[in-house]
This record gives structure tokens, sequence and C-alpha cells, in this order.
């Protein structure tokens, strides 16, 4: 082809009319060094809350194994080169602590199973279905949050003291009263919580469960249930915590009736009027947390799909 014939290159396609393209310029560069000091400074924070979180639990976790010189030695130091388990020993030789465990473990699980039946059957109700009062009693819940503890100790004790003369298995220094009291606080709390998760399934699931002639009760336990456990799991966890860490109740209920007694109200026999037994309340603190562990280890799969939401439409 000649010269003459070859197409002449226009202005508009030259490398030279060709706008530059934006490579980074400071202004982009200095935007990407901003996000990655915040990012580390996020970063940064995060690890510093959870080495101050964790910190407690270490040093539990270490008094425990701890000799009785070092513990109260005014040089405390963050190991030790003797560990023992002379403390463990001492938590396990005290008389009745196996009933009292096996006491805080019949409590807490019958909260989470109980409270867990409860939550969901009222979280439906509240949500599902259009009734008087329903904002009444919602909001009742969210008031009931908002009471101390402390303040219904007392009416609570002559409650189950009064409720004992009619149902003696309900009366105070029984472990039903225990069950009872913390069912009612749970209860607030996980249909709240347990509201929203069945909010997020569509409603369209049920009404095509229904014309393929799924009944209520099918619809209820076979396609929602499954839906919301993950819900189910978080608001359990809570419940458990609650009730298996219980002093308050558990020392006012229990007055007379020993062989009642939980674990928690158990470990005063470790504090003493002229000194304490350090030893042997960090090593029975340390087991109290294991079975929380156990159960939080069971159910993280559920908790973290539930914390995160259920159901996406």
């Amino acid at each position: 082809m000649s010269p003459a014939n070859s197409p002449a290159k226009s202005p508009v396609n030259s490398p030279a009319a060709r706008p530059a393209r934006n490579t980074g310029g400071p202004r982009t560069t200095r935007g990407r060094n901003t996000r990655g000091r915040w990012r580390l400074a996020a970063n940064s924070g995060a690890i510093v809350l959870a080495v101050v979180t964790a910190f407690p639990i270490f040093w539990m976790v270490l008094s425990a194994f701890k000799p009785k010189g070092e513990i109260q030695s005014l040089d405390p130091r963050p190991w030790t080169a003797h560990p023992t388990l002379e403390s463990f020993r001492q938590v396990l030789s005290v008389d009745g602590f196996a009933r009292y465990f096996g006491n805080s473990l019949v409590v807490a699980l019958s909260v989470v199973v109980l409270s867990a039946i409860v939550v969901f059957l009222a979280a439906v109700a509240v949500t599902r279905f259009r009734f008087r009062f329903r904002t009444t009693i919602m909001v009742m819940f969210l008031i009931a949050q908002m009471i101390p503890v402390e303040a219904l100790t007392i009416p609570l004790f002559f409650m189950f003291r009064d409720a004992g003369r009619f149902a003696p298995g309900v009366g105070l220094n029984t472990l039903a009263s225990l069950v009872l009291v913390q069912l009612a606080f749970s209860l607030p709390f996980g249909i709240w919580m347990m509201r929203g998760f069945v909010a997020a399934v569509p409603v369209s699931i049920e009404e095509a469960a229904q014309i393929d002639g799924a009944g209520r009760t099918r619809i209820l336990w076979r396609i929602l249930l499954p839906l919301v456990a993950p819900g189910l799991a978080a608001t359990s966890v809570f419940s458990f915590i609650a009730a298996w860490n219980d002093f308050v109740f558990a020392k006012t209920f229990i007055i007379s009736a020993t062989q009642n007694q939980t674990l928690p109200s158990a470990l005063l026999v470790f504090f003493k009027p002229d000194e304490n037994d350090w030893g042997g309340i960090m090593a029975a603190s340390t087991l109290m947390t294991v079975p929380v562990l156990i159960f939080f280890i069971a159910v993280q799969r559920k908790l973290v799909s539930g914390l995160a939401g259920a159901v996406k439409d």
C-alpha cells in the first residue's frame, strides 16, 4: 500500500492527543495512607481491648495453678515456675461439691429448655398474629428489662414463701424456685431478641407450605423452628450464663436446705473472716467456667449465624 493510500493518523487517536490516565496522584496516595492508618488504629484498639478483656481470665486460671505462697506474695508475677493442682484438689474435696455442681447444671439446663420453648412461641405470637394489647405487652417486656434485680429480690422472696404454702414444690429451699425466677428474667430479653428473627422469615414461606397442605403445627415446628434456630441458640447462651452464674437468688431462696445449694453460693466456703483462700476461689471459679465454655462451643456455629441474621429474603 502506498503512503498516499495509507490512513492518516487522526490527531484524536495520536498518543500525544490521548488524555493521560490517572495513575494515582498525591490525593489518591494520601487517601490510601489515611485509610491504612485508620485500619491500623482500629486493629490496635481491638487488640488492646481483647487483652484487657482476657487478662482477668488469664489471671484467674494462673492463680488457680499457683502455689499458696506465690498467690500471697507481695511481688505478683504473671507466671509460675511451680504449677500445682493443690487448689483444684481442695475444691473437689469440699463436701457436696458434686451435688452443688449438679444443682447448678439442673437449674441452668431447665431454664434454657423452658425459655427456648416459651420464647419461640411468644415471639411467633407477637410477630405473626394481631390481637389486642399486643403493643402493650411488648412495652411491658421492655420495661421489665429496666428494673434492677436487687429491687425485686425481697418481693420475690415473700412471693415464693407464700407460694410454698400451697405448692411446696415451688416454694423456698427448692430448685424450682430458682428455675422459675431465672425463667421470668430471661423471657423478656429472649422474646425481644427472637421477635426480630421470626420477623426476618418471609411470610411467603409459610403461605407456600399452607398451599402444599401443611397445617399450622407442622409449619411451626418443621419449617419455622429450623429457620430461627440460630436465634434460639443466641438467646440460650444468655439464659445459660445468667442461670449458671446466679448468686443473689440462690443465696436468698435457699435458706436451710443446703443440699439444694448451687455452685456460686457454695463458693462462700472459701471466704473466711480472717483470711480468704484465694487459691480455692480461683480454682472453683475456673471450674465454673468449664460448663459455660462447653455450652458455648456446642452452639457457636448457630450463635454466629444467629447474630448475623437467621434468614435473608
